[in-house]
């Protein structure tokens, strides 16, 4: 079956735990993606960072994207997929988290990100239908 690391995205770029919320939306806006992996100083993956998150959570509570951290929107662990995991494992993992994006791991290293799209275009039809069933429920 397909793996993680055979549909992933390679070359994922983090935003630092450190770094503002307006680097990362700049990051976004250059690399043409909704989401980015925040990493910590140790390189290791602390969550996830999305343009809603930033619409959200920083301009709709009136903060400022320039003082405020990326890490300071990091919440809990970042739910993720190992490299090897097979379409299957992504389907269950993004279903049950409601997530659309998840960083594909090889040990401790972000390798990739695999989303929602990279899913559809690599599984039959009414696998894909499922998990976009899943994704829209509450």
């Amino acid at each position: 079956m397909t793996t993680a690391r055979e549909i992933m995205t390679a070359g994922t770029e983090c935003i630092g735990a450190e770094e503002t919320v307006l680097l990362a939306a700049q990051k976004m806006t250059e690399l043409g993606v909704g989401a980015l992996p925040i990493c910590g100083t140790d390189n290791k993956l602390k969550g996830m960072l999305t343009d809603r998150d930033i619409v959200v959570k920083v301009l709709g509570a009136g903060k400022d994207p320039g003082q405020t951290k990326a890490g300071e929107l990091a919440q809990g662990e970042a739910v993720t997929i190992g490299a090897d995991d097979d379409a299957g494992e992504i389907l269950r993992t993004m279903a049950s988290h409601k997530v659309r994006r998840l960083p594909v791991i090889d040990g401790h290293d972000l390798v990739g990100m695999v989303a929602q799209a990279d899913v559809a275009r690599a599984l039959p039809d009414p696998q894909v239908g499922d998990l976009l069933e899943a994704l829209s429920t509450d």
